[in-house]
């Protein structure tokens, strides 16, 4: 499967497999349930099988794969339950980010910021779904590292890791407030250090995007539990079939 990463190539060439591979996930480049073959992407990147496989081991101990079997790694489909704990730890998580970043912002990050809402906005505009989740996610990171607490910042990114490929599958689905409506509720809210107003706008921006997305998984896992049955009735059909031949 080709998942167009040759784009992305182009414009990073700086970067390492693991930062390129990474940056796909989280412009929505891969779906849940998509599988990344190793050799398909190293000819892709213009790169050797190794840095590609090492790349995607290190993203499997993140959770932002799973590793199905040596060869087959995938982006992963996250159950209700797993999606619903996710979304818990980032309210919590988030929300403390920006209730100490309202305190503790200067006018440089406050002004990164909002270059980050504005270009969001103009990707949208442009039908650029990529750049505005690149954007989105960036925003979100920006708001955490704002908050001065480096630990925050690494779990908030973990999390992000594990669901950029879902907010990326559901998000040309948001509305324009769930896309950037509670983004500019967050500026103002730092503009003025109001650190209640900034926590009470990144839940809300979390919750609201959140019920797509909940909608979503909630698809998956029906279809992926249709499709588990219907395999099993298959092993049936097939087993008894072979105890009338014999």
């Amino acid at each position: 499967m080709n998942h167009q990463l040759d784009s992305l190539v182009h414009v990073n060439l700086g970067k390492s497999v693991y930062a390129m591979l990474r940056e796909a996930l989280a412009a929505g480049r891969f779906q849940p349930n998509d599988r990344l073959r190793i050799r398909e992407l190293a000819l892709q990147l213009g790169t050797s099988v190794t840095p590609v496989r090492d790349a995607m081991l290190q993203l499997v101990q993140e959770e932002a794969l799973v590793l199905r079997s040596p060869r087959d790694f995938r982006v992963p489909v996250l159950s209700v339950a797993r999606y619903l704990e996710i979304r818990a730890l980032r309210l919590e998580l988030e929300g403390l980010g920006a209730f100490e970043a309202a305190q503790r912002i200067d006018d440089a990050t406050l002004a990164d910021l909002e270059r980050l809402l504005q270009a969001n906005e103009e990707a949208i505009a442009r039908h650029d779904l990529a750049a505005a989740l690149q954007c989105n996610q960036a925003f979100h990171l920006g708001l955490a590292q704002a908050a001065g607490m480096p630990t925050l910042k690494r779990f908030v990114d973990h999390l992000w890791m594990q669901t950029a490929p879902l907010i990326a599958a559901g998000y040309a689905s948001f509305s324009p407030d769930m896309r950037v409506g509670h983004h500019h509720a967050i500026i103002s809210a730092l503009r003025q250090r109001d650190s209640a107003a900034a926590r009470r706008a990144i839940e809300q921006d979390i919750l609201d995007g959140g019920t797509q997305m909940l909608a979503y998984v909630m698809r998956q896992e029906r279809i992926h539990a249709g499709a588990t049955e219907q395999g099993k009735e298959k092993d049936e059909e097939e087993h008894d079939e072979h105890q009338a031949q014999d």
